[in-house]
């Protein structure tokens, strides 16, 4: 089972909002997840972005790959985390 760490989208119309999620590749975008790993609001001034980067690390040591998106996010809260 291959396994992607990508956004999925909740949220209103022109009101998004997503949880970053482990989901089998395989699987549609509000399919079933494996793991919810976080959370981030675009939308919020701040684009507020929690993410559970020990989960995250586990994931990405098991050979789970991170869409473009999710790997943008992963690498700017590390670089808040280390601030």
């Amino acid at each position: 089972m291959a396994v992607r760490l990508r956004l999925q989208r909740s949220g209103k119309p022109k009101r998004p909002y997503y949880k970053i999620v482990a989901i089998d590749q395989r699987t549609k975008r509000d399919g079933q997840p494996i793991e919810i790993l976080g959370h981030y609001d675009p939308i919020a001034l701040d684009n507020k972005c929690n993410i559970k980067m020990a989960r995250v690390n586990y994931w990405l040591g098991t050979g789970a790959k991170a869409s473009e998106t999710v790997a943008v996010l992963i690498k700017k809260n590390q670089t808040i985390e280390t601030k």
